[in-house]
């Protein structure tokens, strides 16, 4: 039987919905938004556009629908992004009213370009992913932290950690739905196969420098067609990409980004790995571990609506810092080495680095099962407290 675990950003919803009207949820596709929602809320009436019934009634008559609603979670509401202009003058009647609705969607262009035109300064914006190791490793979920790759090959859906669902069929069931319903709809893709294609081979350089022209020749797309397709697999957050560190801003943007998914178990799958043991001894057991971690940050910051920014550093030299966050005031650095018995070869570029940068602290994440002080601010720190790196 299914049960609830508990998210980290329950706490942040409900200060959201305490002062803002409109309060938005969005994320990929099965990460348990609207029951996060319904569970977190419980005395909010509920509807959903994916019912055809429902979505029809609201297109025909949106002023009934929002005005019998009381306080509403509304969800799915990508697929009525129309009644958006009549959500903000019902909340314009009224706006006093705190936490009138809740909504959820599927995050990409369409639907925040009308959040944005119809609700700016009205709605409250988050973003939920999987599970994250703070969720897992505590409350009724209760989940010892030993195997990182058992976690990593598994996955972090909400159908696959609380639902017991088997992961193979859930994922060929999800990638299919995926590219079914949300890729046609969202986009003019004319050959599925290919885009799944282009799917795995980015799933086979998760971790590593994105050469988006490689990939476009390699699937035998168009270079245009081959960043199309990246944007929305980034928009849908089934990738996201980890732009480079550079003091001058703007070349943050035009270098090369790396590539990683927001879900490893999905990532597993892509790459058609039989099991977790395979998968540690693996030559690409250090990029899914890579990939576990950096997702891992990811996760606090959207649960916690914490402001600070993730890039990876690499000069000229080819010297490679996996991890930077950028606090603004400070930056804290963060390497990353699946190794039991981290080396003095495997200090040496974040030691000089944070020098360099004046970095607050250094941290290498690693398999080890203790916490070290290897200099002044340098430290080694087991996977399962790398939010000591944040908190």
């Amino acid at each position: 039987m299914p049960f609830y675990i508990h998210r980290a950003i329950e706490e942040e919803l409900k200060a959201a919905a305490a002062e803002f009207p409109v309060v938005v949820l969005t994320g990929p596709r099965q990460t348990g938004k609207s029951t996060l929602l319904r569970k977190t809320f419980p005395k909010y009436g509920y509807a959903t556009f994916d019912d055809p019934v429902t979505r029809k009634f609201a297109a025909d008559d949106p002023k009934t629908f929002l005005a019998r609603a009381g306080r509403m979670i509304i969800d799915e509401i990508q697929y009525l992004p129309e009644i958006l202009p009549y959500i903000k003058m019902s909340v314009d009647d009224n706006r006093s009213a705190k936490g009138r609705f809740l909504l959820t969607g599927s995050q990409y262009f369409p639907l925040m370009a009308g959040l944005g035109e119809s609700l700016a300064g009205r709605a409250a914006l988050y973003e939920l992913l999987g599970f994250s190791l703070e969720e897992i490793g505590s409350g009724k979920a209760g989940e010892s932290l030993t195997d990182p790759f058992s976690l990593i090959f598994r996955g972090f859906y909400p159908e696959v950690v609380a639902g017991g669902m088997n992961g193979n069929r859930f994922y060929s069931s999800y990638l299919q739905t995926y590219l079914e319903r949300d890729i046609r709809q969202i986009a003019s893709v004319q050959d599925l196969r290919v885009f799944q294609n282009f799917l795995e081979l980015l799933a086979a350089r998760a971790g590593a420098l994105l050469n988006l022209n490689e990939i476009a020749r390699e699937c035998g797309i168009s270079f245009t067609s081959a960043r199309r397709w990246l944007s929305l697999l980034e928009t849908t957050r089934v990738v996201y990409l980890l732009r480079p560190y550079h003091r001058n801003i703007t070349k943050r943007v035009i270098k090369s980004p790396k590539v990683y998914f927001t879900d490893t178990g999905l990532l597993a799958y892509l790459l058609r790995y039989p099991g977790a043991a395979v998968m540690r001894k693996g030559p690409q057991a250090g990029a899914f571990f890579e990939n576990f971690i950096v997702v891992e940050f990811l996760k606090y910051k959207l649960n916690h609506n914490r402001n600070f920014e993730l890039y990876f550093y690499r000069d000229s030299n080819k010297n490679e810092i996996d991890l930077l966050l950028d606090f603004g005031v400070s930056l804290k650095l963060v390497e990353i080495k699946a190794t039991a018995t981290p080396r003095p070869e495997h200090l040496a570029t974040i030691r000089k680095a944070a020098t360099e940068f004046k970095a607050e602290t250094g941290y290498l994440v690693a398999l080890t099962d203790k916490k070290e002080k290897v200099g002044e601010n340098l430290e080694i720190l087991p996977w399962p407290k790398i939010l000591n790196v944040v908190s």
